[in-house]
C-alpha cells in the first residue's frame, strides 16, 4: 500500500502543477483583472510567509542543508511539470542558466538562509522590500538602462526607511550579521533580474528556462552542502512543513502566480505588490506573538512609500506589459 502510495506521488505531482502551468501560461489573456489581482497578491504574500517559515527551518537545518533541500525538492517539480508539458530543457543554452542559477538561486538561498539565523523575519522582508528600486539601479549600471526620476528620489528614501527597521530607534547604532547578508541575497536577486531580462532566452518556454535555472542552482547548494561536511538530516514535523511550504508556495507556485500576473498587468504595476511581501511578513509575525516594534513600523512605512512611489507610472503612462 505504502509503495503504490510512493508511485503515485510524481504522477500526482505532474498533474497538479501541470494544470496549474496551464491555467497561467494559457489562460492569461482570457483571466479577468480581479483573478489577475489575486494571483498577484499571493504570490507576494508566499514570498513574504518565507521569510516566517525560514526561521523553524534554520533552527533544525544548517542553512546549506535547507536551502540545497528546498530548491531539491523545487527542481523535481519542475522537472516533473516540464516532463507533463511534453518539453525539454535545451542544453544550447546551459551557459545561461549556470549564470542565471547561481545568481538567482544559488546566491539569494544561500545569503537568504544564512541571514535568517540571526535576523527576524520581518527585518528581512523589509529589508527585500527595496529590491525594485536596487533593480533599477544596477540596470542602469550594467545596462545603462535610464531610472525615471520617481526611482531616483525612491532609492535613497527606501534606504532610509531600511535604515530605520536596521538600526532600530535606540541610541546605540548596531547592525545584525544577519541583516548584512539578507541585503547580500537582495543584491542577488537584483543581479539575476537585471541580467535575466538580457539572458533569458526566448526561443524557450518560461518554464523550460525556469526549470534549467533551478536545476543549477539546486546543484550548486548540494555541493557546497556536501563540501561544508554538513549532514542532511530529516527535520521535524514543524521545521519539514515549513520548509514544504516554501518549496511549493513560495517558489514554484510563487513563480506560476507572479509570472502569470506580470504577463496581464505589465512588470511596473505588479512591482506594486511587492509590498505585500512585509506586510505578510509583520502581520505574520503578529500573530505569531512578535508584534513589530515603532521602529520597524515608521521604517516598514517609509521603505512601502518608497517602492509605492517609484513604481508608479510617470504621467499615466501604460505599464510595461513584457514578462519578467
Amino acid at each position: 500500500m505504502v509503495q503504490q502510495i510512493f508511485t503515485l506521488i510524481p504522477a500526482l505531482v505532474k498533474s497538479i502543477f501541470g494544470s496549474l502551468c496551464d491555467f497561467c501560461y494559457s489562460a492569461v489573456d482570457s483571466m479577468g483583472r480581479f483573478t489577475t489581482y489575486v494571483l498577484t497578491a499571493l504570490a507576494a504574500i508566499f514570498w513574504g510567509a518565507n521569510f516566517n517559515l525560514a526561521k523553524p527551518v534554520v533552527a533544525e537545518m544548517h542553512p546549506y542543508v535547507a536551502g540545497a533541500t528546498r530548491y531539491l525538492m523545487a527542481a523535481t517539480i519542475m522537472l516533473l511539470v516540464t516532463q507533463y508539458r511534453r518539453e525539454c530543457i535545451p542544453l544550447r543554452h546551459l551557459k545561461v542558466y549556470v549564470i542565471l542559477g547561481l545568481m538567482g538561486v544559488f546566491g539569494f538561498n544561500l545569503f537568504f538562509f544564512l541571514g535568517m539565523q540571526s535576523t527576524s523575519a520581518t527585518n528581512g522582508a523589509l529589508i527585500m522590500a527595496i529590491n525594485p528600486m536596487l533593480t533599477s539601479l544596477l540596470a542602469y549600471v550594467f545596462l545603462r538602462q535610464q531610472p525615471s526620476y520617481r526611482q531616483l528620489l525612491g532609492f535613497p528614501i527606501g534606504v532610509i526607511g531600511v535604515a530605520i527597521v536596521v538600526l532600530g530607534a535606540g541610541a546605540q547604532v548596531h547592525v545584525a550579521s544577519g541583516d548584512v547578508l539578507i541585503l547580500a541575497a537582495n543584491l542577488s536577486w537584483a543581479f539575476y533580474t537585471v541580467f535575466a531580462r538580457e539572458l533569458m532566452p526566448t526561443d524557450t518556454s518560461g518554464i523550460a528556462s525556469t526549470t534549467g535555472i533551478m536545476v543549477v542552482g539546486a546543484l550548486a547548494l548540494t555541493a557546497v552542502a556536501l563540501f561544508s561536511g554538513e549532514r542532511f538530516v530529516l527535520p521535524s514535523w514543524h521545521a519539514g512543513s515549513a520548509l514544504l511550504m516554501m518549496t511549493v508556495g513560495g517558489g514554484v507556485l510563487a513563480y506560476l502566480f507572479w509570472n502569470a500576473g506580470i504577463a496581464r498587468l505589465g512588470a511596473s504595476q505588479a512591482a506594486i505588490f511587492l509590498n505585500l511581501v512585509p506586510v505578510s511578513s509583520l502581520v505574520i509575525a503578529a500573530f505569531e506573538g512578535m508584534p513589530p516594534t515603532q521602529a520597524k513600523l515608521i521604517g516598514g512605512a517609509v521603505v512601502i512609500g518608497a517602492v509605492t512611489f517609484a513604481s508608479l507610472p510617470v504621467g499615466g503612462a501604460a505599464a510595461d506589459r513584457q514578462p519578467r
